[in-house]
Order: structure tokens, then sequence, then C-alpha cells
């Protein structure tokens, strides 16, 4: 008889792009969008929050990643502050 091969173990990340009434817009690490069930994802998650994905023996458990989710806030906001820097008074030296 063969040994048994384990069965692979899947991760993946998603980000939480929006959420209203019962359903939760969710961007794939492949940058499509899907629907899923708010009731799906971990109590509290919020518009923003990083998502750890893990599946092994066919049960899936999703949790938030706080870590990602400060970084991925941090970086937004740094890209959000450059945007809206003053420019120079005066006129603009070509």
């Amino acid at each position: 008889m063969p040994p048994e091969t384990p069965e692979p173990v899947l991760t993946g990340l998603l980000t939480v792009d929006a959420i209203e009434g019962g359903l939760a817009r969710v961007e794939l690490e492949d940058g499509s969008v899907e629907d899923w069930p708010l009731a799906s994802l971990p109590r509290g998650v919020q518009e923003g929050d990083v998502l750890r994905l893990h599946v092994e023996a066919g049960d899936l458990t999703v949790e938030i990643d706080h870590a990602a989710t400060r970084e991925r806030r941090h970086t937004a906001q740094a890209q959000l502050d450059a945007l809206n820097v003053v420019p120079p008074a005066g006129e603009i030296d070509l």
C-alpha cells in the first residue's frame, strides 16, 4: 500500500475593500474582487483589514492579520500625505 500523500496546506491573504449589509467585498491576491458573506469572516472585521486564510484538511480558517493591516494603513496614509504636500509658493522654474 503506497504511503498516503498529505493534503496540501493552502494559505492566502484577502483585503476587505468594503462592507455593505451582510456582504464584504474582498480583494484577492490576484487582484480580483469577490463578495463574501460577512458571517464567514472574523467578528469585528472592518474595511481595510487584511485577512489571512488557512485551509488544512478541508477546514478553512480566516483571521485578521493585525500587523499587515497596520502596515497597509500606514503605507496608504504616507501615500495620501505625499499627495497633499502643499506646493511651494511663487513661480515654478521649468
